[in-house]
């Protein structure tokens, strides 16, 4: 491959993730007419058109899509032997880019980043906080946290907090003027707040458990939210029950302002993983970072 097809096939795939000629350019640091000129360089070259242009916005073609679906990996796959090679410098330097929910972020990734930063100043650490789940290849993260360890198989995870609970959750208020519900269908004749998820845009169905077996259970109420805090303050002012994060509420259950009903239909479950293709080769930063991380438990 000639140096000039690695430039033209790197141009192609930044004006394919901006799908916008204006913005690839700026990025590239070149002008809009030298952009267009290289791509139908390389479309010429390649004997196919590679890009649909609009007065709008552009996206690849069936031949363009085929040909991202090789050249993302092997860019990246480059990225990431160039990244490695911060280890032979003395400190391990480089941006880390992480997507993660809120409450991971939270509880788990900033007070890890907390210690490491000071320690090694060439580190930095961007946390996008997104409940949805992200496809962290095509979206360019090093890496991303969710539950559990039911990952692709082309990904690696790496346990990085303990095991978690839910806690299903009223005032002292509410539950004086509504009996305390002793089996999941009892839920049905109380009010519940509702948690609005992010990914797909559905009401949750509160997930229980008790001796092996497994129920999802719709709730209704006057409230739904798509913010935990806020269910928690519905809670806390009798507006009734919600199920959250048991780490959300530990105040709240300590000082008498929320009671625990239902606590065992919400076993422990695996808690947070890192997960990061299995391809990739670690920089010495990336390194770093998730042995910062790993949980010893």
């Amino acid at each position: 491959m000639k140096r000039e097809d690695l430039a033209d096939l790197s141009a192609f795939l930044t004006v394919a993730e901006e799908q916008n000629f204006t913005r690839a350019a700026a990025r590239l640091g070149a002008s809009q007419s030298a952009l267009s000129h290289t791509i139908r360089r390389l479309e010429a070259r390649l004997g196919v058109r590679l890009l649909t242009r609009t007065t709008r916005s552009v996206a690849p073609t069936e031949a363009g899509e085929r040909l991202l679906a090789t050249l993302r990996p092997a860019l990246d796959s480059i990225g990431a032997e160039l990244a490695s090679l911060s280890e032979l410098r003395d400190k391990p330097a480089g941006t880390i880019r992480i997507t993660t929910s809120e409450h991971a972020a939270t509880t788990v990734l900033w007070p890890a980043i907390q210690r490491l930063l000071p320690e090694y100043p060439d580190i930095h650490v961007e946390l996008s906080i997104d409940s949805s789940f992200t496809d962290i290849v095509a979206e360019r993260f090093d890496a991303g946290v969710r539950l559990g360890e039911a990952l692709a198989k082309d990904m690696i995870a790496a346990r990085i907090g303990p095991d978690l609970r839910m806690a299903i959750v009223g005032s002292p208020e509410y539950l004086t003027d509504h009996s305390k519900p002793t089996t999941p269908q009892d839920l049905a004749s109380h009010r519940c707040i509702n948690l609005r998820m992010l990914s797909g845009g559905g009401l949750y169905a509160w997930e229980l458990e008790k001796d092996g077996r497994e129920l999802r259970v719709r709730v209704d109420g006057q409230l739904a939210f798509n913010n935990v805090n806020m269910i928690v303050r519905a809670a806390e002012a009798g507006f009734g029950l919600g199920f959250v994060m048991e780490d959300h509420v530990i105040d709240q259950l300590s000082d008498g302002r929320l009671v625990r009903v239902l606590e065992d239909w919400c076993p422990a479950f695996a808690g947070y993983h890192l997960y990061y293709p299995s391809r990739r080769q670690p920089s010495a930063a990336f390194s770093v970072l998730v042995d910062a991380l790993r949980y010893r438990g």
